[in-house]
């Protein structure tokens, strides 16, 4: 039994084994127990911790000392991260889910792109609205702007759905301050303002090819109807508050962005001094953000007669279904910090290096396995993060470089959404589609739009 420990803890074969089993049983737990992911990371993290030789005063710390627990410091480090960025980001999405916002960019967008561009102009507000809204309320606030937009125009509800869901996808995927990309910026040590550059650069190509291509040349072909009971009328509320501007609502999203983009100018192409100071302070992801939420709740609702009872109510209602994603998220970097205290990272990647795979290959793969296996994307994401973060020295990666590794498990993490993907129901349900229907349009439009981001991620990453 001795020799058999000696060897799981210090052999490359006892290591990834070790990996192995330990994923297996994570998957096993999410899949067929049917626990929560939060509560399955952090079970088979402790079992693989104590399996693979690690302390308890490792794992847990001290009764007179937690803090240098593996517990606490997986945890804290990601969150200490990423839980300002998405609570502020939530609340935006909030508040432009109220305001009508959403309303307002589609029908402007129609008005551009004509009846027939109608599906494009699907896409384009599922991209723009994907930005500061989670994808399942996307889908919650712009299902019935599909539903009008099918019946007016006569055709498959495919056509008009499947641009949009691109769009909410790819963002969902790809950009801050979504969850997945703003966990693995915290894993890789990645400012934000590379990540939204490459996931534009990224993103766009793949929503173009599998929403507008893709999706406008199957949703010709595969007729789905609109029920009856599934077409709204405009809310009282919305109503009484009266349509916000345009201009306001692309100026509340895409400020945070570009104070962010800001603040990574400054701090890689100006020398120190107060404007880089300045470009950095408003470019911190939670100052940008405060500041556009701060905007948003005057303009789109004090502004427009909504009162400060109804924004707490709005803004404490919002920010109750982000309780479980800060502790997946949290529970993924604890298992990861796991694999690397054990030795596994280092196992793995060594075995990824003798295999000949570039590390960002690598990193698409092992992220698509992840994702096919247990459905979630944000678990996909942390998961593969925390096998390869820990192996990478940060000075042999340049900040672009670092970003792209990010996109390729970000692709990686949307591939094949099928039976185990929550999104795949909610595809399912509120676009009338049948399994089978949904697997022929829904299924391989993400599997095409992982496929673009991580060639388009791999294409740039030849030249940075």
């Amino acid at each position: 039994m001795t020799d058999f420990l000696h060897w799981l803890h210090h052999d490359t074969a006892g290591l990834l084994l070790l990996a192995g089993v330990g994923i297996a049983l994570l998957l096993t737990l999410i899949i067929k127990v049917r626990l929560e992911p939060f509560i399955a990371l952090l079970v088979v993290g402790v079992l693989v911790a104590l399996v693979g030789g690690l302390s308890i005063e490792q794992l847990v710390g001290s009764p007179t000392n937690s803090k240098e627990s593996l517990i606490e410091t997986g945890f804290a480090g990601i969150l200490g991260h990423i839980t300002v960025i998405i609570g502020l980001g939530t609340v935006l999405g909030a508040i432009l889910e109220r305001s009508g916002g959403a309303e307002v960019l589609l029908r402007r967008l129609v008005k551009i792109f004509g009846e027939k561009g109608t599906p494009l102009a699907m896409g384009v507000t599922g991209f723009v609205l994907g930005i500061p809204v989670f994808f399942d309320i996307g889908i919650f606030v712009l299902a019935p702007l599909v539903y009008v937009a099918a019946v007016r125009g006569g055709k498959s509800l495919a056509l008009y759905a499947l641009p949009l869901l691109a769009g909410l996808s790819v963002t969902h995927a790809f950009l801050p301050p979504h969850p997945g990309p703003v966990a693995a910026a915290g894993l890789f040590h990645v400012e934000l303002g590379w990540i939204i550059i490459m996931g534009l650069a990224c993103g766009i190509p793949a929503w173009f090819a599998s929403g507008i291509l893709w999706g406008t040349w199957i949703g010709k072909r595969v007729m789905v109807d609109v029920p009856a009971d599934r077409i709204v009328e405009e809310s009282d509320e919305a109503k009484s508050l009266g349509e916000p501007s345009l201009g306001i609502v692309l100026f509340c999203i895409g400020l945070p962005l570009l104070l962010i983009l800001g603040g990574t100018f400054g701090n890689t192409t100006l020398s120190a001094g107060n404007l880089r100071s300045v470009l950095t302070f408003f470019g911190t992801p939670a100052i940008a953000l405060t500041i556009a939420v701060l905007l948003a709740m005057w303009l789109l609702g004090i502004r427009r007669g909504m009162t400060t009872d109804e924004l707490a109510e709005l803004t404490s209602s919002s920010l109750r279904p982000i309780g479980m994603i800060l502790l997946v998220v949290g529970a993924g970097a604890f298992f990861g910090a796991v694999l690397a205290a054990t030795g596994v990272g280092d196992a793995v990647a060594g075995s990824l290096a003798d295999a000949g795979l570039p590390l960002i290959v690598s990193a698409y793969v092992i992220s698509c396995g992840l994702r096919i296996a247990q459905g979630s994307a944000t678990v996909a994401i942390v998961t593969t993060g925390g096998i390869l973060a820990p192996t990478m020295a940060a000075d042999d990666f340049s900040q672009p470089q670092l970003a792209l590794i990010v996109m390729a498990i970000a692709a990686g993490s949307i591939i094949a959404s099928h039976v185990n993907d929550g999104g795949f129901w909610i595809v399912s349900k509120y676009f009338n589609m049948s399994v089978k229907d949904t697997l022929k349009t829904w299924t391989v439009l993400e599997t095409v739009l992982s496929v673009v981001g991580f060639g388009m991620a791999g294409l740039i990453y030849q030249f940075v």
